[in-house]
C-alpha cells in the first residue's frame, strides 16, 4: 500500500479533529472497482470479496458513519445467468450495516447493428451526493474508491467546502489527477487487496 499526501497550497485538510472523531463516508463507484478487481484478480469472484472488512480498513481509527456504493442492473435478456449472480452480490452488499445501494441504469446502443450497453447517471449519482453530503456537514472526510478522473470537480467542490477527500486507487489503475487533487491518495496493490477475498 502506498500512501500519498500531493504537495500544494491546499493539501492539507482545513479542520482539525480527533483522529477518533473524524466523520468518514465512503463512496465506491461499483462498476470502477468490479473491473480493477477482475483485471487484479481474473481467477476470483467478486462475489467473495470481504466489503464490510474492506471498509472499516480503509476508514482505519475513525467514525465511519456510512458507505454508498454505485452500480447498474445487467440486462436479463442478454444472459440470465450473469443478471441472477450479480442480483445474489447485489443482496449480500445490501445486509452490511450503514451501507447504501445505489442502483442505477444501464442504457442499451446498436453500433454496426450490434447492441452496446453503456453504464448511466452513477458518476452524476455519486458527484452529487458526495458534494451534497459535504455541504449538509454530514461528514469530516469522503474517501472516493474510484480510478475515474471524472470525479475531480466533485472532489475540489468538497475541499472548496472545508472537507477532507481521499482517493483510493488501484496500482493497476488510477487517476493521476484525483491523485494530485485529493488530499491523501492510496494506491492498493494487489497483496493489500487480497486479503478481502475469501481464502
Amino acid at each position: 500500500m502506498t500512501i500519498i499526501y500531493p504537495l500544494g497550497l491546499h493539501a492539507k485538510p482545513r479542520f482539525s479533529v480527533m483522529k477518533n472523531q473524524e466523520r468518514v463516508v465512503v463512496f465506491i463507484d461499483g462498476s470502477n472497482f468490479y473491473h480493477n478487481l477482475k483485471n487484479l484478480f481474473p481467477d476470483k469472484k467478486p462475489f467473495d470479496f470481504n466489503f464490510e472488512k474492506f471498509v472499516k480498513v480503509i476508514a482505519a481509527n475513525r467514525r465511519l458513519l456510512s458507505t454508498y456504493y454505485y452500480n447498474v442492473p445487467l440486462d436479463i435478456m442478454q444472459d440470465k445467468e450473469k443478471y441472477m449472480k450479480q442480483q445474489r452480490f447485489f443482496d449480500k452488499i445490501k445486509r452490511i450495516p450503514n451501507f447504501n445501494f445505489v442502483l442505477c441504469r444501464m442504457q442499451k446502443r446498436k453500433v454496426d447493428g450490434k447492441a452496446i450497453y453503456e453504464v448511466k447517471e452513477d458518476d452524476i449519482h455519486l458527484a452529487v451526493d458526495m458534494v451534497k453530503l459535504a455541504y449538509s456537514g454530514a461528514y469530516e472526510t469522503a474517501i472516493l474508491v474510484s480510478s475515474d478522473g471524472d470525479f475531480v470537480p466533485a472532489i475540489q467542490a468538497i475541499r472548496e467546502k472545508g472537507k477532507n477527500a481521499e482517493n483510493i486507487g488501484f496500482e493497476n489503475k488510477f487517476s493521476y489527477h484525483l491523485k494530485q487533487e485529493a488530499n491523501k491518495f492510496v494506491m492498493l496493490k494487489k497483496k493489500d487487496v487480497e486479503q478481502f477475498f475469501k481464502p
